[in-house]
């Protein structure tokens, strides 16, 4: 094909939200890269990708839609479990990026919150606009099987899909193996399936631009802002009620998730409840300060959770407590 003779290729970006969130999170907490991708840097990959497989200048490959659709907590539900930051801080992104976002409330079933009806929305509104916009192409950032028909209608109006996928498997904070696998039947009907797991890793191994654009390369930003601090600490403070300032060592750290030494109950922590630097410059064994909190199951946790350095122990309150210890090893006898 001709390239500077090519038409404008218009191409429609459709994210299923919490499956591109689960793919961030994998590549901030699982990868070796240990950051989020870029909502930026993708966009400008997807021109590049769409200009190599339509054989035509990246110059005539334009973004002219993006939707990202998810299911989303209630004000209230958000603010329990200490998501209405992370929240606001992604509609940032996505606003400021253009992209239309659409949610729909998750709805409890079982005892457990569950999104449903994503991905017939996502589906219909897909399906609409490029009817209506006259789409070249449809990047669909999904992996799950109830998006064949969409697919499969697609290909029926003459409008070429992009399928980005991700295949990986790790072990979370609990124990449990977690796979995400894209549809085969998905990958079978697209017209240009693009294993993304297989070409971050192979083309950042060669330190590709494009790719190393495609992470954000800034600490994020903190929910809370800095806590007080303590006054003179010479060791672990004991929990007190909530809005106490504590410090203590991490006992350990998985996947985003990690525990403060406090007995008898070491106090509950993750990446959303650091006040400042980034959750994985953090080491077992390292010393943090943090505010006691409660989470929404009304339990103890950690919040403001800062690293700080190791405090400096007295001579005299050395000493103090080495004469106690003799002396109660002597009454024992």
């Amino acid at each position: 094909m001709n390239q500077m003779n090519s038409p404008l290729i218009r191409i429609g970006v459709f994210y299923d939200g919490n499956y591109f969130l689960k793919i961030s999170d994998y590549y901030y907490f699982q990868h070796e890269r240990k950051a989020r991708i870029s909502l930026e840097g993708l966009h400008e990959f997807i021109r590049h990708q769409v200009a190599e497989d339509e054989d035509t200048d990246v110059r005539l490959c334009q973004i002219t839609d993006a939707h990202f659709f998810r299911g989303r907590l209630s004000a209230t539900e958000a603010r329990d479990k200490d998501r209405l930051f992370h929240d606001r801080l992604l509609d940032d992104i996505l606003m400021n990026l253009g992209i239309t976002t659409h949610y729909m409330a998750l709805k409890t079933r079982d005892g457990r919150l569950q999104e449903k009806g994503i991905d017939v929305w996502l589906s219909l509104e897909a399906l609409e606009l490029a009817l209506h916009k006259s789409f070249d192409v449809i990047v669909l950032i999904a992996g799950d099987s109830d998006y064949l028909p969409l697919v499969k209608k697609l290909n029926t109006v003459g409008t070429r899909v992009m399928l980005l996928s991700w295949d990986f498997k790790y072990t979370d904070f609990k124990g449990e193996n977690r796979v995400t696998r894209p549809s085969q039947q998905l990958l079978d009907h697209s017209t240009y399936p693009v294993l993304m797991h297989e070409v971050i890793d192979e083309r950042l191994a060669k330190n590709d631009p494009l790719i190393e654009d495609m992470f954000v390369n800034t600490p994020e930003p903190a929910p809370y802002s800095p806590a007080a601090k303590p006054v003179r600490p010479t060791g672990p403070t004991a929990a007190g009620p909530v809005g106490t300032v504590g410090i203590s060592t991490i006992k350990n750290l998985k996947n985003g998730f990690g525990f403060v030494v406090m007995p008898p109950n070491n106090l509950f922590f993750s990446y959303a409840d650091m006040a400042e630097g980034d959750f994985n410059d953090l080491r077992e064994g390292d010393w943090v300060e943090f505010t006691v909190g409660r989470n929404h199951r009304d339990e103890d946790c950690a919040r403001n959770v800062r690293k700080v350095e190791a405090p400096q122990f007295d001579e005299e309150e050395e000493n103090s407590s080495e004469e106690e210890e003799h002396e109660s090893a002597s009454s024992r006898y």
